[in-house]
């Protein structure tokens, strides 16, 4: 079955993209999510290293979820050359930005390189539906499956397993807290780490937040019809709150979908870098 994912930018809006204009946005979207996320480059590096050390050849084929703009994925093309990144998001402006801004970086005719896919991680079949030639080396992900109910969540775990060769690891670098009612202390020291963190080296006061960062794209004549496309299908609702940006609602989750060794390879505070390990 041939891999569809390297399809051009979709939507109003997507054609008038330039790379210029799409890196300035993505280079700003890097910024907004470095201030608030300042071990963002460290947890990038860690599930790199870890993808590298376990592939067992010199081009892995990775799952990357939730993949937005596609931050991690050039970085790990970056890092494996010879690698294939199918990155895999619902958003139309978010793909629209990646397609544009890594246009150099697109894969040709099943390559390395990177191939975006749009495909809601929230419907059934998604996985099928990207057309993989073979079983995946790893799946990453990085502050983005917070977002998926707990339902949704372990349904996705489900076909990340079926899609993974044997031995294939499930990375997921998120904010994953304790359970304050079974974990209390380790709940609160998680979060004091990260405050305390933050307050010896503070955000600048100039610094774009996640809601100024959606205000300003949605004011960009650039954009505007992109982000009238992403407010119809709803990617935002239901997420504050969510008792997915719990631990154990992934362990659970990934341990249920099959995954043999569950734990966290990185971390600082709650800001940890989850791995799941086939079976082999």
């Amino acid at each position: 079955m041939a891999d569809p994912t390297g399809v051009p930018a979709r939507g109003a809006g997507a054609a008038r993209l330039t790379q210029v204009t799409a890196r300035r946005w993505v280079d700003r979207w890097d910024e907004q999510q470095q201030a608030y996320l300042p071990d963002r480059e460290d947890r990038f590096t860690a599930m790199i290293d870890v993808v590298q050390e376990t592939a067992g050849r010199p081009d892995p084929l990775v799952l990357d979820l939730g993949c937005g703009p596609g931050s991690l994925a050039v970085r790990l093309l970056d890092q494996i050359p010879a690698a294939r990144v199918v990155a895999i998001d619902a958003d139309p402006l978010l793909l629209a930005l990646g397609r544009a801004a890594w246009a150099d970086r697109l894969a040709d005719s099943g390559g390395p390189g990177i191939r975006f896919a749009e495909q809601d991680l929230r419907a059934a079949g998604w996985s099928g539906a990207l057309g993989l030639a073979r079983s995946a080396d790893a799946a990453v992900s990085t502050t983005a499956l917070h977002w998926l109910s707990p339902k949704a969540l372990a349904a996705m775990y489900a076909e990340v397993a079926a899609a993974l060769r044997p031995g294939g690891l499930m990375l997921n670098g998120d904010h994953l807290s304790e359970d304050p009612d079974t974990a209390p202390t380790l709940a609160r020291l998680g979060r004091a780490l990260l405050d305390r963190a933050e307050r010896r080296s503070p955000a600048a006061p100039c610094a774009e937040t996640w809601t100024g960062w959606w205000e300003a794209a949605r004011a960009d004549s650039d954009l505007a019809g992109l982000a009238t496309a992403r407010e119809r299908i709803c990617l935002e609702s239901g997420h504050h709150g969510s008792p997915s940006g719990r631990l154990a609602v992934h362990v659970a989750a990934l341990r249920a979908a099959g995954f043999a060794e569950v734990g966290t390879l990185w971390q600082r505070g709650d800001d940890r870098l989850l791995c799941a390990v086939m079976p082999g």
